[in-house]
């Protein structure tokens, strides 16, 4: 079963290699620059089923293992990062309803969310929250068979082209500890929920990340996930370490793509008479930039081999993120370095790994908490 199933991630890998070489990279410079979103590209991944990578084969997913989904991720983000933050994101969402929602929630919406009928994201941050979750501001009050939501939600991923989210608000703002009046809800565009506008954003152009409100907007109280209010932040909480994972993945993406084009450009930019890999500061910083790229890569594989057991794994996945997007950080400063002029040039992908790799160290939650997520498992795990 195991020599099968791996038989089944490898040829998925390699369709997706073909996709992107053939439907993607020829096409990723004007789309970025001129930040267009990729909707012919995004028709053909429903098509591949990119959308159902991790949601079961039973409600029509494809089942894979978050190994092989941070695999996939990997490759898309070596030839643009943007596209990874579309399946990302939905994914996140869908997964809170495979961990988390009732039965029928799971058979009505699962299947639905493997095809990318319904595709979305998730619906956490505010104007005045960000990493700190339990300071939401938007309310959802019980009415009837329904629930009423007012608030504002922003930076949101698949928001404007997408039709759901799993909404994060409060059903109790007096509740203390503040998260038991936290819930996670199915929301299906519709009236009063509106797309108030788009974000320019310096890179990870491309992808919809738009500013909403929500004006009296309504949802059936049976799209509360797992029917019960109060566990909100716990079921996003989960679906957030396979999100670290995925902005792992990213980063040994965009870090080994800096890596490889660095390498390539190493070989055939001449300075003194010679190519400048033969440079000894330029092989010092080849040599740093595939050192990191490795790194990167195995933690990313650790950590979603936890998440695959069933495991607690915020510490792995926290050091996959961290490590990792620093990683892509450091390889796209060091690839615009070698390459000089060129790197500055938006002719050149370069330019592009240097505007979307410092996106990873903030999203699903910044380094710094990162860090401190890691020593405090650390000691959980370790006590004297």
């Amino acid at each position: 079963m195991k020599d099968e199933r791996d038989e089944q991630e490898q040829m998925m890998l390699d369709m997706v290699d073909r996709f992107l070489e053939t439907e993607v990279a020829p096409h990723v410079h004007k789309l970025e620059h001129d930040d267009i979103y990729p909707e012919e590209i995004v028709e053909k991944m429903k098509a591949m089923g990119l959308f159902g990578c991790i949601i079961k084969e039973e409600y029509g997913g494809l089942g894979l293992s978050a190994t092989a989904y941070a695999r996939i991720i990997e490759r898309i983000s070596r030839t643009w990062m943007s596209l990874s933050g579309i399946v990302n994101s939905h994914l996140i969402m869908a997964s809170a309803v495979q961990r988390a929602g009732t039965e029928a929630q799971k058979a009505e919406f699962l299947p639905r969310f493997a095809t990318g009928e319904i595709r979305g994201g998730v619906g956490l941050t505010e104007p005045n929250c960000g990493t700190d979750l339990q300071a939401i501001r938007t309310t959802a009050r019980r009415v009837g068979d329904e629930y009423i939501v007012n608030g504002t939600k922003t930076w949101i991923t698949n928001s404007m082209y997408g039709n759901c989210l799993a909404l994060l608000v409060k059903t109790d703002r007096t509740a203390e500890p503040r998260h038991r009046g936290m819930s996670l809800l199915i929301a299906e565009k519709g009236p009063g929920f509106k797309v108030t506008r788009k974000l320019e954003k310096l890179g990870y152009r491309g992808i919809d990340t738009c500013e909403l409100v929500f004006e009296d907007y309504r949802v059936p109280a049976d799209r509360l996930i797992g029917g019960q209010e109060g566990r909100g932040l716990q079921q996003i909480l989960s679906g957030l370490e396979l999100g670290r994972i995925n902005v792992a993945a990213r980063g040994v993406g965009v870090a080994r793509a800096a890596m490889e084009e660095s390498l390539a450009y190493a070989q055939v930019r001449t300075t003194f008479g010679k190519p400048i890999c033969e440079h000894q500061a330029i092989q010092l910083m080849l040599a740093e930039m595939s050192t990191r790229v490795e790194a990167a890569r195995l933690l990313v594989e650790s950590a979603a081999r936890a998440f695959d057991t069933g495991e607690r794994c915020d510490m792995e996945a926290g050091m996959a993120k961290y490590f990792a997007t620093e990683a892509a950080l450091k390889n796209a400063t060091d690839a615009l370095r070698i390459h000089g002029a060129y790197g500055y040039s938006k002719e050149f992908n370069v330019e592009r790994y240097y505007r979307d790799a410092p996106l990873l160290t903030i999203g699903e939650g910044t380094n710094e908490m990162q860090r401190i997520i890691i020593a405090r498992q650390l000691v959980e795990r370790n006590r004297a």
